[in-house]
């Protein structure tokens, strides 16, 4: 198994839903297995990322302090991860000609 090093990605003090489009936007550029490290000041991010983590396969390996006393969230790219929607990465991407949950419903 190849070692990866670890990806620094800033989220600064972006809200939760703008740091998983920054998130989603960096894991499609990176291989199975890429290690990032999310650092980021919205205290939902601590929930928030450990949910998404397990609504698309990548792996959630915890949390600390990072150099400068921010936190950070470590993540691990998963080889065969759910697909979320490019602009709503809290949203799975639904297959091609798959209703919407909408239309499951009965509303067209």
């Amino acid at each position: 198994m190849s070692e990866h090093r670890c990806e620094l990605l800033d989220g600064g003090d972006r809200a939760c839903g703008e740091l998983l489009l920054v998130l989603a936007a960096r894991v499609r550029t990176l291989a199975p297995g890429a290690h990032i490290r999310l650092v980021a000041t919205d205290p939902a991010a601590a929930i928030d990322l450990p949910f998404w983590c397990h609504l698309t396969g990548h792996s959630y390996l915890g949390s600390g302090l990072h150099d400068d006393d921010r936190p950070y969230y470590d993540v691990r790219i998963a080889a065969r991860a759910r697909a979320t929607q490019p602009d709503r990465p809290w949203r799975l991407q639904q297959p091609p000609g798959s209703p919407t949950p909408h239309e499951q419903e009965g509303h067209q």
